[in-house]
């Protein structure tokens, strides 16, 4: 069962609610704070948690603003159960949509970051495709990974990886952001490119505002801009960093991104 959402100046209260089916039942670990419309919603990157820098930032900004505001872990992340080698982006979006769905009330800001930026855009289609497209009040994407596991990951792997995955089911792939490699598994490819995005007109049904830095390593600023291209339906504005890098956490990107947040309403 879920508990009420809170709302202070502190940081929200920790809450649980469950989310999957009969056999696959998992605790997700959510923030919510209450506020005025349209309300926040933070959706993290691959292997990243609700306790990030710039999650933390925009919920000082909330509470100062008194706007509404949720943020969560998907399963195998940050304090919510489960491991995060059993993630897909097909679990994580319907982890995402359960929380938009149950822990919200009337039109919501998506914030989404690096793979939270794919996920934004999955759940604001399925949101659409359900008619719930008035919850949609615009979308802030910062470095989005749209279909990163075919068009990101998969090609750079060296082929001892691709092998692993092939053959071993998992990769250790190492990282920057962690001490601890990240399982990497054939399971997340596989349903990835049942949700794959790119190659098709993208509609988010809302306004867009994409933050992309130049000297992203993980995110190239040119595929921004192929998203761009193929959100043709719908307004987009594009904001470059020249020396952005790809967490975009510094004080100035912040900035940036609270004045994309305002800008949506």
């Amino acid at each position: 069962m879920s508990q009420p959402a809170q709302s202070s100046s502190e940081s929200a209260a920790l809450n649980f609610v469950e989310t999957g089916d009969g056999r696959n039942l998992c605790r997700i670990a959510y923030r919510a704070r209450a506020g005025l419309s349209p309300g926040l919603v933070w959706l993290g990157g691959f292997k990243s948690d609700m306790l990030s820098t710039k999650a933390e930032r925009l919920d000082a900004w909330a509470a100062a603003k008194n706007r509404a505001f949720l943020r969560f872990d998907y399963s195998g992340h940050g304090e919510s159960d489960g491991r995060f080698e059993d993630g897909t982006i097909g679990r994580w979006l319907a982890e995402s949509l359960a929380l938009i769905r149950g822990q919200t009330r009337g039109p919501q800001i998506l914030v989404g970051s690096s793979m939270g930026g794919w996920i934004a855009l999955l759940a604001a289609r399925a949101l659409a495709a359900a008619s719930e497209a008035e919850r949609l009040a615009g979308l802030v994407l910062i470095a989005p990974a749209v279909d990163f596991t075919d068009a990101l990951l998969w090609p750079r792997m060296p082929g001892a990886a691709r092998r692993d995955i092939e053959t071993k089911g998992v990769w250790l792939r190492p990282s920057q952001y962690s001490l601890e490699p990240y399982p990497v598994t054939r399971a997340l490819f596989e349903d990835g490119r049942n949700h794959l995005l790119l190659g098709q007109t993208v509609r988010s049904h809302c306004p867009v505002h994409i933050l992309q830095g130049m000297q992203d390593p993980d995110v190239p600023w040119e595929h921004a801009m192929k998203l761009v291209h193929q959100l043709a339906g719908d307004p987009v504005t594009l904001t470059l960093i020249k020396d952005g890098d790809h967490r975009l956490s510094r004080e100035a990107d912040i900035a940036r991104l609270v004045a994309a947040v305002e800008g949506l309403g």
